[in-house]
């Protein structure tokens, strides 16, 4: 999952991001000028603005205008106004949830995961620090690069990695990836692993002789 964060305190942010790193793709901003264009650029999976920020704009007003291009990406407001007025004008823009400062990160992260159960957003795979894999969406991000797998890439490459601790069999594979009426060559299933190692590297996957394939990352 992939997520903007917005915050101009330089120390809670740092806090937040290293935080959030732990188990998504984070990209953070102290302006709400450049997390604007950050959100036009690219495809988020949550935002979480505060409301007092650098820029021409605060975080509501931002989430207003990201509301208005039709960009309904799931937002948490981040405050530190324990007036309803701010609220109702939070919620009011498009918010969806708010945390009041000062929070425990406990908290932002259950937060996070009822968005998550409420929005059925998919969790990413991390591969390594700069490769994130989205097993539903067929998707391999690594930095600003993304690369398109096509269903049955995805299937082996989550097989594997869901199975990262034993060598996986070429008959495991087919008997449990394709229908029976459908099942593939081993040449077929060599020309899917080839397919992944492209991208991620020959030692990704090493071929166990006479066995089958094994995760290696």
């Amino acid at each position: 999952m992939k997520i903007l964060l917005l915050e101009d305190d330089v120390v809670l942010c740092d806090v937040l991001e290293e935080f959030l790193s732990q188990h998504y793709e984070v990209h953070s901003t102290y302006s709400a000028d450049e997390a604007e264009e950050m959100a036009a650029g690219e495809r988020f999976d949550l935002f979480i603005f505060d409301i007092n920020v650098l820029g021409s704009m605060d975080g509501i007003v931002l989430l207003r205008r990201l509301r208005s291009f039709s960009d309904n990406t799931p937002a948490i407001i981040i405050t530190a106004y324990d007036d309803i007025e701010h609220l109702k004008s939070a919620f009011g823009s498009g918010a969806n949830d708010f945390v009041r400062k000062p929070f425990a990160l406990d908290e932002l992260a259950l937060r996070i995961d009822n968005i998550k159960k409420l929005f059925k957003l998919e969790e990413a795979v991390r591969i390594d620090s700069r490769t994130l894999f989205y097993p539903q969406m067929h998707e391999i991000h690594r930095g600003d690069e993304k690369f398109m797998l096509s269903q049955k890439d995805s299937e082996i490459l989550h097989y594997l990695l869901s199975n990262a601790h034993r060598t996986v069999s070429a008959q495991e594979l087919m008997q449990n990836l394709w229908d029976y009426d459908a099942m593939p060559t081993e040449a077929t299933l060599r020309s899917h692993i080839r397919t992944i190692r492209h991208i991620l590297g020959k030692e990704c996957i090493k071929t166990i002789r006479g066995i089958g394939y094994r995760w290696m990352l």
